[in-house]
């Protein structure tokens, strides 16, 4: 059996509302394990927590409550830092600078050796159909341009663990399969994938197993292959607003 390399336990997180001054609880006890190798997907409506999950397992934001620890070590400890990639929702880069230059900007902040950072960047240009436009200042880019070196640089350090946040975004069709296409290379290469989506085909083809959170709470954590046994992605759709909707009414009943 793998081993954890992602260890979430009753990780609950609270906000204070600028509205009112009124706490506001984003996650509720969420807890999971990932194992190495795997595939994760994470579903959920718009305002879930799966922005806020994932910000929480990297160390952008600290818990309210509860722990999390990425390959052995607690959340934003340098060390794990260093082996993972990531993904924001939405990146943002120094858009005066050239597609090349920032890629190469973020392989000197992994400390890699110049020869080997020239090599890298090279290679994460033509795998994601940027090396036209590598010389481009970035704030000429598109948003699907822009999530294509987004997903350049959380790949600069090779990382073991990879944390994408709606991975999809702006991406047009060929991008997507050109997504779809590196994800399943990476699954091949024995990474670690969490990612979050609204694309049920995309979660249904490339996850091995799957988590539905809803008002910060985790309704579910399974296999895919339990869900969609046909690999039919209506499946999976169909088991998501399944449990989606008995939460709500469940929720409506006991207020």
């Amino acid at each position: 059996m793998s081993a954890a390399v992602i260890q979430v336990e009753g990780l609950t997180k609270e906000v204070v509302s600028s509205f009112r001054r009124k706490r506001v609880r984003i996650l509720d006890q969420f807890s999971l394990t990932v194992n190495a190798g795997e595939t994760f997907g994470l579903l959920g409506l718009n305002g879930a927590g799966k922005t806020t999950a994932v910000k929480l397992m990297i160390g952008l934001s600290r818990p309210t409550s509860g722990s999390v620890t990425v390959l052995g070590r607690p959340a934003g400890d340098r060390q794990s830092l260093a082996r993972i990639g990531f993904l924001p929702e939405n990146p943002y880069f120094y858009s005066h600078l050239t597609a090349y230059e920032f890629l190469d900007f973020v392989g000197s902040l992994f400390g890699i050796k110049h020869s080997e950072r020239t090599k890298r960047v090279n290679e994460l240009l033509n795998l994601l159909s940027l090396a036209e436009a590598a010389k481009k200042p970035m704030r000429s880019f598109s948003k699907g341009m822009l999530q294509r070196i987004g997903i350049a640089q959380s790949l600069i350090n090779d990382p073991e663990i990879l944390f994408w946040d709606e991975p999809m975004s702006g991406l047009d069709p060929i991008g997507r399969s050109d997504v779809r296409r590196i994800l399943q290379e990476l699954k091949k290469a024995g990474k670690t994938i969490f990612f979050n989506s609204h694309l049920m085909p995309d979660v249904n083809e490339l996850c091995d197993r799957i988590g539905i959170v809803h008002r910060g709470r985790l309704l579910v954590d399974d296999t895919i292959i339990k869900i969609s046994k046909n690999g039919n992605y209506r499946d999976l759709e169909d088991f998501f607003l399944a449990h989606v909707t008995d939460a709500e009414n469940l929720s409506k009943t006991a207020s």
